[in-house]
């Protein structure tokens, strides 16, 4: 059984995924996926997903991609019980909302602030930050009275959020600045297995990234 993984290890959905393996206890084949160099655009890479990103994952001629599809789909597949991605439909909702918002508040608004300073030598935006804030707060609300971001077991939605958490705790946002986020993100970091080198260590390479990219 080969489950090849296409990847950049700064990304952070690249990386919730590698978190998610190790946490079901898959091997991925890892297959770092030079971007600059057009690895994504090959006929081959184009026959397994036509939209060309990553991650991408071919698991014996099963192609999938988005991060958090993969999520579901490994814990489903490979988890040895249903703690990570609930099979009862109202936990497995709420697994899934978490989800939902982190690609599209969480993630999202991360992005609209910060890759246009990345990627476009662009100003920063103060309106785009307060919106950055805004999903810190909503994050904030959901883990009040629980230790998870889903409930009070960890899930593939902790594994998916703290991605896009470590990521702008990176580049100086100050998560302490939520008390609920930081407490779980302190305990989440200690009990997701992997965290330092899968996760950690992908969000030093995004920096160095970043700071290279936004030298004056």
């Amino acid at each position: 059984m080969t489950i090849d993984f296409y990847y950049l290890p700064g990304s952070a959905p690249c990386r919730s995924v590698l978190l998610a393996a190790k946490a079901v206890g898959v091997d991925l084949n890892l297959k770092l996926t030079n971007l600059m160099a057009g690895e994504h655009l090959t006929p081959e890479y184009l026959k397994m997903n036509p939209q060309h990103t990553v991650p991408t994952l071919n698991d014996n001629g099963f192609c999938l991609w988005e991060s958090r599809a993969i999520l579901g789909y490994l814990a489903d597949k490979y988890g040895k019980d249903d703690s990570l991605y609930p099979k009862d439909p109202k936990k497995r909702a709420l697994v899934e909302q978490r989800l939902y918002f982190d690609i599209g508040t969480l993630y999202q608004r991360f992005g609209d602030y910060y890759y246009p300073i990345m990627f476009a030598k662009q100003a920063a935006d103060p309106e785009k930050l307060k919106k950055v804030e805004e999903a810190f707060q909503f994050l904030d609300k959901f883990l009040e009275g629980q230790d998870f971001v889903a409930g009070n077991k960890l899930t593939i939605a902790d594994l998916s959020i703290i991605a896009s958490v470590s990521t702008a705790e990176i580049l100086g946002f100050d998560v302490s600045k939520y008390p609920n986020v930081d407490k779980w993100f302190e305990r989440s970091k200690k009990i997701i297995p992997g965290y330092d080198e899968l996760n950690h260590a992908g969000c030093l390479k995004f920096r160095e990234m970043y700071d290279n990219l936004t030298k004056k």
